[in-house]
């Protein structure tokens, strides 16, 4: 929900948090009227016509049987609606958790059936730990991620599924034990594997190809996807009639028969085999989430609550886990068209979701006649459309800490398993933000005979001084203790000075890792007759001051509290006490401050 800072009527500003909804769909039906219903059954239309042949494509490239794709895209729109506060997301199977599943169990050692089981199991896992994030309000830590984890990640799934389409628009398959985890093994083996090219299939992916290009080109308002898959079924179908030698492999018919309710089995060994997947498709769910809803919210002109949204995605991922689905996020190009075709409200999720669970019964005996290279090659177009040039262009030339955490996440996806890729990003994400929080610069500024306030370069340009003036600014967290230390350091040890007045206005998060920071400063500092003021010292601050026992080390007549109504008044005072130090005669004064980047 939204989240405000205003000023109490005492100056100080405070929080307020509302709690998620559980039912945010009250909400929704409240003056719910029939031009709502037209507008969002119109785009609920065009959102299934897309989700259809997409969580058949998403379902091949997690490595399950089509039927997960499509209940994952109904079941996750349906659920995730009435759990969601916006309808700017809607919810369903995507190229990245599908290529993250994939991986995963690939990492981890099962395939077919064995990963077909584990896998409800996988998506509850995935579903708990969400909804415990959202009620941590775990969302909002999200912002320390940079984007260029998703960009390189998504990258990087992005070459796997295409390597891994390739040998079925080809028309052969991998011999059963090799490896086939990370891009680089699947490369390895199609290239193998280019001796077996069944020139049939090949020639039907070839006009798929052709008649997607063509229909994108001239009929970009028709369902492309749904339109290409039934054409180049048709043409199949016609060759083999003619040519029943053609021996081109079609995909498995469906049998829906036995769908419904499914708990998952939960035992000791399969939670902790799954746990560290379970872990990366969930950060990997908030993370597209949540740059998807921002994006869109941001173009209507209003706001997303990320841990509602949160909420929303986990029990969706819950409820594909019991009804036989997939691992379900934020669906980019099904958010978009929803958006774009003029959704009201969440319920054009819900009526999409119905529309794409009637379809499937409706439609479960004609997915035998799709051949399995026409759908490989619609997997390999969307792949390619997960490339985003400009996207990579801002993260390789925008600063150097944005292109380190795209290559580092682009090349361990390449490398290593795709969820251990979204670890090693995270990481290096976090690390460069520390980096760049924790390490200020001071910078020392004095007055010259004129009067005027310059910058000195130069340490014997100090002369003098007796009085330092610094202005501490930015995050004094653990990460920035010794660099803090050191700057204070080495401002004390000009040879004439005597005085170094610290103003903390600024200065925010002081931990007790800086507390000892400053209490051995303080010790240095005395060692060489040198005196520390404190000025500026807010309400908080001074807590933390009280409770750390540094007050007592500094003295109270050198602690000078912030006045909010008279800004300049607790370092006047400072000086005051200053001069009464060195003496009552003229002084020479610096004055330090963090120089901003």
């Amino acid at each position: 929900m939204a989240e405000a800072s205003p000023q109490s009527k005492n100056g100080k500003r405070w929080k307020l948090t509302r709690s998620l909804d559980l039912f945010p769909l009250r909400k929704t039906t409240a003056g719910y009227s029939a031009s709502h219903l037209t507008a969002d059954s119109r785009a609920a239309l065009n959102v299934a016509l897309l989700a259809f042949p997409q969580g058949m494509a998403y379902a091949v490239i997690a490595g399950l049987p089509l039927s997960y794709g499509l209940f994952g895209s109904a079941v996750a729109s349906i659920v995730g609606m009435l759990f969601a506060g916006s309808r700017f997301i809607v919810l369903g199977p995507t190229n990245a958790t599908s290529v993250m599943v994939m991986s995963s169990f690939a990492a981890i050692g099962l395939s077919g059936d064995k990963a077909v089981e584990h896998l409800s199991l996988l998506l509850v896992m995935v579903g708990l730990l969400l909804v415990v994030g959202a009620y941590l309000r775990i969302a909002t830590l999200i912002q320390y991620i940079s984007r260029s984890v998703i960009t390189g990640y998504i990258t990087a799934a992005a070459a796997l599924i295409i390597a891994n389409q390739i040998k079925k628009a080809l028309g052969f398959e991998f011999p059963a034990d090799a490896p086939s985890t990370t891009f680089f093994e699947v490369a390895s083996q199609t290239i193998n594997g280019l001796i077996n090219t069944h020139l049939p299939t090949l020639g039907l992916s070839v006009v798929t190809a052709l008649i997607y290009l063509g229909l994108k080109r001239y009929a970009r308002e028709l369902p492309n996807v749904a339109l290409t898959l039934t054409l180049s079924s048709a043409i199949a179908f016609v060759a083999q009639k003619f040519s029943p030698d053609l021996h081109v492999a079609l995909m498995p018919s469906l049998n829906l028969a036995g769908w419904g309710l499914s708990l998952p089995e939960v035992d000791f060994d399969s939670v902790n085999l799954l746990l560290t997947p379970a872990m990366a498709i969930a950060l990997l769910c908030v993370l597209e989430g949540n740059s998807i809803g921002k994006s869109l919210a941001a173009r209507e002109g209003d706001r997303l609550d990320s841990n509602q949204e949160m909420l929303s995605s986990g029990m969706a991922n819950i409820a594909c886990g019991l009804f036989s689905g997939m691992a379900a996020s934020g669906s980019l190009t099904r958010s978009q068209l929803n958006s774009s075709s003029g959704a009201k409200t969440p319920i054009s999720s819900l009526l999409s979701g119905l529309i794409v669970l009637a379809g499937a019964f409706v439609l479960a005996p004609l997915i035998g006649y799709i051949p399995c290279a026409s759908l490989a090659v619609v997997v390999v177009v969307i792949g390619i459309s997960l490339i985003n040039a400009h996207q990579l262009r801002m993260v390789t030339k925008t600063t150097k800490s944005d292109s380190i955490t795209f290559f580092v996440t682009f090349l361990t996806g390449l490398v290593f398993a795709l969820d251990f890729a979204i670890y090693v990003g995270t990481a290096c994400s976090i690390a460069l933000f520390i980096k760049k929080v924790a390490n200020p610069e001071i910078v020392e500024y004095a007055f010259d005979k004129e009067g005027q306030l310059g910058k000195l370069n130069k340490r014997e340009e100090r002369g003098d001084l007796e009085v330092s003036i610094v202005h501490v600014e930015g995050e004094l967290f653990f990460g920035a203790a010794e660099l803090f230390r050191d700057q204070m350091r080495r401002v004390s040890d000009a040879e004439n000075l005597k005085v170094v007045i610290m103003k903390l206005r600024n200065a925010h998060n002081l931990d007790a890792t800086n507390c000892m920071a400053l209490e051995e400063l303080i010790k240095y500092m005395n060692e060489r007759d040198r005196i520390l003021l404190v000025s500026e010292v807010r309400p908080d601050t001074m807590r933390i001051l009280n409770n750390s026992g540094l007050v007592d080390i500094i003295k109270p007549r050198n602690l000078f509290p912030d006045e909010e109504s008279n800004p300049t008044l607790a370092t006047a005072k400072a000086l005051k006490r200053a001069k009464e130090i060195i003496g009552d005669r003229e002084t020479k004064v610096s004055i330090y401050a963090k120089e901003k980047r």
